[in-house]
């Protein structure tokens, strides 16, 4: 039994973990758009650097502790790291996480209600919220986010919810991913070699995709598994909720992006759908 952190401690290293997942879309953005960088180098670099910060602590894992991870889950891994590359080239750090949450927990309602999870009348308010939401944010318009990025963001969070499923009861969570992120590598690292002649670098961008691969990645993972068994189930899902919150602050501080009227609607119908059905038991 896993000893049960003080509050203060608890909260910073929510604070922190919910930083971090937020802080991979903003460092993203910024070394897409303002660096040099290439997607495909991004992936390749935030993968890797990953891999060797969860592999390096991982190694520190108790032996008793299994886990190692797969292929599938990899690959669905490598698929929402490279579909969110190049999905941030041409969105705001605000739609882009927007997009990527719903869809992250639109494919695990999906496969809740597919297993035969039994939907209330609040649930299926919720749901129909968060469709009518994004269905809103990518109606065709002057501020409608570009169709091809908003497609590529929605298969990234197919993704990420898919490798998310993978990964239930599949062991030690820190050994599990770091598993999976050193499978991935080979993917990100052929990936680069196809688009080699599009291939850009420069050191803030290097910098950039270190940190979300080692930082916001790496270390975000292992303070996230060292807090969820600290919480509530329905905590942890709310938590969540100040994710795309989070990212759209920063794109507006660190960035100088805007904020339009329709991004505020839409982010308030899809994450008041989804709280509602997170929330209701």
């Amino acid at each position: 039994m896993r000893a049960k952190l003080p509050v203060f401690p608890l909260i910073l290293l929510t604070l922190l973990t919910l930083v971090a997942f937020a802080g991979n879309s903003l460092l993203c953005r910024l070394a897409l758009r303002h660096s040099g960088m290439d997607a495909a180098s991004f992936t390749t670099i935030r993968l890797v650097s990953g891999a060797v910060i969860l592999w390096l602590i991982a190694r520190g894992r108790p032996r008793d502790t299994a886990g190692q991870g797969s292929w599938s889950a990899a690959l669905a891994l490598f698929a929402y790291a490279a579909a969110f590359s190049f999905a941030y080239l041409n969105l705001t750090v605000a739609t882009g996480a927007l997009l990527l949450f719903g869809a992250v927990q639109g494919t695990m309602i999906g496969y809740g209600i597919r297993k035969g999870e039994r939907l209330s009348w609040l649930k299926a308010t919720g749901i129909i919220l968060a469709i009518l939401g994004l269905v809103g944010l990518l109606l065709p318009g002057l501020s409608a986010p570009p169709p091809g990025a908003s497609a590529l963001m929605l298969a990234a969070g197919i993704a990420w919810g898919i490798y998310t499923l993978l990964g239930r009861k599949a062991g030690d969570p820190v050994k599990v991913t770091a598993g999976n992120f050193l499978r991935a590598a080979p993917m990100a690292l052929a990936l680069s070699l196809l688009t080699l002649p599009y291939a850009t670098l420069d050191q803030a961008g290097i910098g950039y995709a270190l940190a979300s691969g080692a930082l916001a990645s790496g270390i975000g993972y292992v303070l996230w598994y060292t807090v969820l068994p600290q919480i509530k189930t329905s905590t942890a899902a709310t938590l969540q909720l100040s994710v795309p919150v989070i990212a759209a602050a920063g794109g507006i501080l660190f960035l100088g992006e805007p904020i339009t009227i329709r991004l505020l609607l839409a982010s308030a119908t899809v994450l008041g759908g989804i709280a509602l059905v997170v929330l209701t038991k």
